[in-house]
């Protein structure tokens, strides 16, 4: 398997992670009795949980972004040290993205966003050029 695809599968697998860990705040602040109900009261997540709520969609939307890219790619067989290295880019600022939001680091937050951003960008410019 190639690295890009490797960093495809390792970013899914962090996903889960964010899943678990989102989960299990929750479930601290808002009781097993809830999450497993039709959930029809609204409840709202507080602090660092409601932070990696917020966290969690925005990696999730990334997600949607990066996989087209390296699928696509993957099936012009156009991977190169440049995928690669933005591929790395993309994985490395998202991982670091999550405790940056957790902990609100707002602008520390914000330039790695625009890395991860960016790389994702980088990665559908070369496709196109490629196709």
């Amino acid at each position: 398997m190639s690295g890009e695809l490797t960093i495809l599968a390792l970013y899914g697998l962090f996903l889960c992670l964010l899943v678990f860990l989102k989960a299990t705040g929750a479930m601290g602040q808002l009781g097993i009795g809830y999450l497993m109900s039709a959930r029809d009261e609204k409840r709202e997540l507080k602090g660092i949980t409601a932070r990696l709520d917020r966290a969690l969609t925005n990696s999730s939307t990334a997600m949607i972004l990066f996989a087209p890219a390296v699928l696509v790619l993957g099936q012009l067989n156009a991977f190169g040290p440049g995928t690669l290295t933005a591929a790395q880019v993309f994985l490395i600022a998202r991982v670091l993205y999550v405790p940056a939001y957790a902990l609100g680091l707002t602008g520390v937050r914000t330039a790695i966003w625009l890395a991860g951003f960016a790389a994702t960008i980088v990665l559908y410019l070369i496709a196109l050029m490629a196709a």
